[in-house]
């Protein structure tokens, strides 16, 4: 059979893994692990829950790795990328527990890595979505962008988004310090410094009461930069 006619469940099944960090999020995570496609592989970084997140993520077929204390969204994340490494990962895609991520993006997102027209995709809620997010969110964000844009080089329309696909070949040069959700920044420095090449992709964010709850609230930005600016300083 011609590659090109091949379905798309079986040129990618195995190769590409999600990896969701989870923090008591038992009342979402077996939705959101089965509304994934079932050509990607999840992995489910419980980070020190004290719910049911690990039951129900292993219930819902994921891969469960558990932190016995909670560490941070940062720390999760590379545990989830180095078990992926180590199961011989092509593309990861980092996911959110909380159910605020369209898993309808993911093909689209993964695109870019799968031609070879990049390394890393970047989700952004900005390129087609923008007024679906909150006026009082759509502020910070956009104060953050500046920020990254300062810090980092970087130019994007969209910062600390947790949807993002890296190549396997980006994944084994990325090394996230930083535990909690500092790490988003630094990823960004970690793009230029390899000199990665980026681009950014159209994603839906679905701003739901849940997952409202369970984001990040605008001084917590403040306290992020702080981590992010000290983090920086010790290295």
């Amino acid at each position: 059979m011609n590659v090109s006619a091949m379905p798309l469940s079986d040129l990618l099944c195995g190769n590409i893994f999600v990896v969701i960090p989870a923090y008591n999020e038992g009342e979402s995570s077996g939705e959101v692990i089965q509304n994934l496609p079932r050509w990607c592989t999840c992995v489910v970084v419980d980070d020190g829950s004290m719910d049911d997140t690990a039951e129900q993520a292993a219930r819902a077929g994921a891969t469960v790795l558990r932190h016995v204390v909670n560490r941070g969204q940062g720390a999760a994340l590379q545990t989830g990328i180095d078990y992926a490494l180590s199961q011989g990962a092509k593309i990861i895609v980092t996911y959110d527990a909380d159910g605020q991520h369209d898993p309808a993006d993911l093909e689209r997102l993964i695109a870019p890595l799968r031609e070879g027209r990049a390394d890393v995709a970047l989700g952004s809620r900005f390129l087609e979505h923008v007024n679906e997010v909150p006026r009082t969110r759509r502020m910070v964000l956009r104060a953050a962008v500046l920020f990254t844009r300062m810090t980092s080089g970087l130019k994007l329309t969209d910062t600390h988004n947790g949807y993002r696909a890296l190549s396997r070949a980006a994944a084994q040069k990325v090394s996230i310090r930083l535990d909690r959700m500092a790490h988003a920044s630094e990823i960004l420095d970690q793009i230029r410094i390899h000199k990665l090449r980026y681009v950014e992709v159209p994603v839906r964010i679905r701003y739901t009461e849940y997952s409202r709850q369970k984001g990040q609230r605008a001084r917590a930005a403040f306290r992020i930069a702080i981590d992010y600016l000290l983090g920086k300083l010790v290295k």
